[in-house]
């Protein structure tokens, strides 16, 4: 389905990829993968018009199965390669991780950036080697209320060994203050702040000019709103499908916020990322599932 002049929901724009996920003791898989992937199947599983740019080999097309099925509609931005991204996890715990990156599908460019119709446009790249500057600045003088996944920039592949580093960024102030919300784990939180406290570091992203912070963590997800602190537990029983935690929780929580108010939308994005945790790959729940999760379990 490629996009059409219809006004969408949200665009995210983000490199799809190939996932090959080595679980402690568990064994390795390959799958679609990508923060657009899980990003825009949460959104448009919640009721969302839903639109994504990528850019990827066009041999690899396959991957995009999983949006026709869902009604996704898509433009793929031709490149040499599909980024290929492994991550290893060496021990029990979630939050200790290994990524690299493999292959690699290039800078995205506004000169091929297709003509966009939408209510919010998100950034969701899965490392440094998507964004640059000069689009972020393109795209806000178009007018687009703009979101972005921190993991864009923090995430540095190393050229020899390809090993994603988790390291600071120059331009950080200049790419936050353009946002009209971020979006962040804690360790890029503190990666970027210095700051291990969600809530203090979630404060300095504010001073910096984003109006809206969301940090997420392994035992939930803070919100800092225009002037408030917000925060709710994830209710998930398994770590199955820990795997795109923070992109699902950010796309259900910017997917609720378009109608609905803070509190509401953090407490919807915990429920559907807390099931999306309990199976492997992107969230594949309906509405009345998140509802249901809602009322048992984030219902304080």
């Amino acid at each position: 389905m490629s996009l059409s002049s219809d006004l969408y929901d949200i665009v995210f724009i983000g490199h799809m990829c190939f996932d090959e996920v080595v679980s402690y003791q568990g064994t390795p898989r390959v799958e679609p993968g990508s923060a657009v992937l899980c990003g825009a199947l949460a959104a448009a599983s919640v009721g969302k018009t839903v639109a994504v740019v990528t850019q990827m080999a066009p041999r690899d097309q396959n991957i995009l199965e999983s949006l026709r099925q869902n009604g996704i509609a898509f433009q793929v931005i031709p490149a040499v390669e599909t980024s290929y991204m492994k991550v290893v996890y060496p021990s029990t715990d979630v939050d200790e991780r290994q990524i690299y990156q493999l292959a690699n599908a290039g800078l995205f460019s506004l000169a091929n950036l297709p003509p966009l119709a939408a209510h919010w446009v998100h950034l969701a790249g899965i490392t440094d080697q998507e964004f640059d500057l000069d689009f972020i600045h393109g795209l806000k003088e178009k007018g687009y209320c703009l979101s972005v996944d921190m993991q864009s920039f923090v995430r540095q592949v190393q050229p020899v060994s390809h090993l994603i580093a988790f390291q600071d960024v120059t331009a950080k102030k200049e790419i936050v203050c353009q946002m009209n919300m971020i979006k962040l784990d804690n360790v890029e939180a503190k990666v970027l702040t210095g700051i291990d406290d969600l809530e203090q570091a979630a404060l300095t992203f504010e001073a910096w000019g984003c109006p809206e912070i969301i940090i997420t963590s392994a035992e939930g997800v803070l919100a800092r709103a225009y002037g408030k602190t917000h925060f709710e537990n994830f209710s998930n029983q398994s770590t199955l499908g820990r795997t795109g935690r923070g992109d699902t929780t950010f796309a259900a929580y910017l997917a609720r916020r378009l109608d609905y108010n803070v509190t509401e939308s953090l407490k919807f994005a915990a429920a559907l990322v807390s099931l999306k945790m309990e199976t492997p790959g992107p969230f594949c729940g309906t509405l009345t599932e998140v509802l249901a999760r809602m009322q048992a379990k984030h219902n304080g």
